[in-house]
C-alpha cells in the first residue's frame, strides 16, 4: 500500500476492522486490537495516524520493529501480523513512516493476549464475553469434536427406522444423488451415508436422522418439535398446542402436517371452468426449506432446545436452537455467501433426500420463492440462543377460529386437504407411479399405519394391486 492509499484507508476513522494509534508508545493497546480483530474478520492497526485521521508518522527504527516482535509474542495461539513501512513526509521533517500492521481472521479462535481474549465492537476493543469466548471455542473444534459425529452410545441399528433409512436410500438415486449400492442392509446404507464412526458404531447424526418414534431415547430429549396456533398476534391464548419425539425427517412431516392444517388458503374460480385453485399463504417450497434448515442447522448440544413452529393471525415463526456460528449475520444469510452447515453431516443426508437443494442457498431460495409469490422475504433475528425465521402472512387471508375451523371470506377456504385418505393414495400413486408408503405418508401428512390400512381396504375393493415383492416391488392402481 502506498500513502494515497493509506489516506483512504484512514479517511473513514477507526471501525470494526480499522484501529489507529499515533505511535508504537501504545503497542500494548494495539495489540490488544489485533487480538480482537483476528477473533472477528480481521483488519488493520496503524501506527503514526492520529485517532482523528491526522497522519504524523514517527521515527522507526530496528530497535521499534524489535520491541513490537516482542509484543508480538504474547499471542496464543500465535499470531503472524504483516508488517507494512510506508514513508511519510510531514512539512520539514523527513525520515518519518507509518507503520500498517495487517491481521487475517484467526484459523483456530478465539485468540488471547497475555491471556486475556478481546473482541471487536464498533470501533473499540474490550474483553470479550465468557460465553462469546465458549462459542469461539465451539466453533474452533467444529472439524474434530463436534456434537454429530460423536458415537450414540448405547445406540444400535436396532434403535433406527429401516424403512426411513431405506427411503432416503432410494430417494437420493432417484435423484441422481446416490449410486445404487446393490443392496438394502441397514448398516450398509448407514455406512454409505457417512454415518458410521469408530468402526461399526452408530453416530449422533445418524440417531438424529432416523430413531425410531415409537422408542423412548432418554439421553436425546432434544429430538422434539412444538407445535402451536395462537389466536391473534400473542402468546396469550393457545387455539392449538401440540408436542412430537422423532427423527428429524418424521418431525418435519408433523410440522407440515400442522401447517397444512392451519395455514389459510386463498381460492379462486377458473372462469368458464368448474375448476377453483387453492393458493397457500405462503409458497409452499419456502416453508419446507425454512423447516428443513432448522432442523439442520439447530444445536443438538442444547437438551432443552426444541425446533417450534409458531402460528399467528398475521405471521409464521419457525424456531431453531442455537446460532449463527463463523461470523455469519442474518444480513449475510440473505446475500450470497459461503455454505458453512453447523451439522453437515445431517445436512448432506437432507440434501440427498431432495429436502434441500444446493447448500448456502436456503435463504436465498426462500426469499425468492416469496418474491415471485408477491410477498416480503422474511425476516431472519438472533436472539436467546434462538434463531427465529419470520414469515409476514397476507392480511387478507381467512384466518382460523378456535376450535381448528376457519372464518370465511369471500373467495377464501380452509387450508385442510379435500378428500379421503384411500382416494389421494390412488391420487398420488396415477401423477407418482412407484411412491412408497413412507412417501406417501409424508406427501399426505398421516402415519404409515394409516397409509397401510388404506391401502389393505383399496387391495379389498379390487383399486389397487402390488406388482412384484415386497422390496423392490410398486403400487399399481387398477382402472
Amino acid at each position: 500500500m502506498n500513502l494515497a492509499g493509506l489516506r483512504t484507508l484512514v479517511a473513514a476513522g477507526e471501525s470494526l476492522t480499522l484501529e489507529l494509534k499515533k505511535s508504537t508508545a501504545e503497542k500494548d493497546r494495539a495489540c490488544r486490537s489485533l487480538c480482537a480483530l483476528a477473533n472477528a474478520q480481521g483488519g488493520y492497526v496503524v501506527f503514526g495516524v492520529t485517532p482523528a485521521g491526522k497522519v504524523v508518522g514517527q521515527k522507526v527504527t530496528d530497535r521499534t520493529l524489535e520491541e513490537l516482535a516482542q509484543e508480538f509474542q504474547g499471542f496464543e495461539p500465535p499470531l503472524f501480523p504483516q508488517l507494512q513501512r510506508i514513508p511519510v513526509s510531514e512539512g520539514n521533517v523527513v525520515g518519518l513512516e507509518v507503520l500498517l500492521v495487517k491481521v487475517e481472521r484467526a484459523t483456530h479462535a478465539p485468540v488471547s493476549f497475555r491471556g486475556v481474549p478481546y473482541e471487536r465492537v464498533l470501533n473499540t476493543t474490550r474483553v470479550m464475553p465468557r460465553a462469546t469466548y465458549q462459542r469461539l471455542l465451539i466453533e474452533s473444534l467444529h472439524a474434530t469434536d463436534r456434537w454429530e459425529i460423536q458415537p450414540a452410545v448405547g445406540c444400535t441399528v436396532e434403535s433406527l427406522d429401516s424403512r426411513e433409512i431405506i427411503v432416503t436410500l432410494e430417494e437420493s438415486i432417484r435423484r441422481g444423488r446416490s449410486v445404487d449400492p446393490g443392496t438394502r442392509d441397514t448398516l450398509g446404507i448407514l455406512r454409505g451415508l457417512g454415518l458410521l464412526v469408530q468402526g461399526e458404531q452408530i453416530s449422533r447424526a445418524a440417531v438424529a436422522l432416523f430413531c425410531k418414534d415409537e422408542i423412548a431415547l432418554p439421553d436425546f430429549p432434544q429430538f422434539n418439535l412444538r407445535v402451536a396456533r395462537f389466536k391473534g398476534t400473542t402468546r396469550d391464548e393457545f387455539l392449538d398446542n401440540r408436542q412430537y419425539t422423532g427423527n428429524a425427517f418424521a418431525l418435519m412431516r408433523r410440522a407440515e402436517r400442522f401447517l397444512i392444517d392451519w395455514l389459510p388458503v386463498a381460492s379462486k374460480i377458473v372462469p368458464n371452468q368448474m375448476a377453483r385453485i387453492d393458493t397457500p399463504a405462503l409458497p409452499t417450497e419456502a416453508v419446507r426449506e425454512a423447516l428443513a434448515n432448522a432442523f439442520i442447522h439447530r444445536d443438538y448440544t442444547s437438551a432443552a432446545g426444541s425446533v417450534a413452529v409458531a402460528l399467528y393471525d398475521d405471521r409464521l415463526e419457525i424456531i431453531s436452537p442455537g446460532e449463527l456460528h463463523f461470523g455469519l449475520t442474518p444480513e449475510m444469510l440473505f446475500q450470497p455467501h459461503e455454505s458453512k452447515p453447523w451439522n453437515p453431516w445431517i445436512a448432506k443426508v437432507f440434501y440427498r433426500r431432495g429436502l434441500i437443494e444446493t447448500w448456502g442457498r436456503g435463504t436465498l431460495k426462500i426469499a425468492g420463492l416469496m418474491q415471485e409469490a408477491g410477498l416480503a422475504a422474511p425476516t431472519l433475528q438472533v436472539n436467546a440462543d434462538f434463531v427465529t425465521m419470520t414469515f409476514v402472512l397476507p392480511a387478507t387471508m381467512a384466518r382460523p377460529t378456535k376450535g381448528g375451523g376457519l372464518a370465511e371470506t369471500p373467495g377464501k377456504t380452509p387450508g385442510k386437504t379435500p378428500g379421503k385418505t384411500p382416494d389421494l393414495i390412488l391420487q398420488r400413486l396415477v401423477e407418482t407411479p412407484g411412491t412408497s408408503i413412507p412417501e406417501l405418508a409424508q406427501h399426505l401428512g398421516k402415519s404409515d399405519r394409516a397409509i397401510e390400512r388404506a391401502i389393505r381396504k383399496l387391495r379389498a375393493d379390487g383399486k389397487l394391486a402390488r406388482i412384484g415383492p415386497a422390496k423392490g416391488g410398486h403400487w399399481e392402481v387398477i382402472k
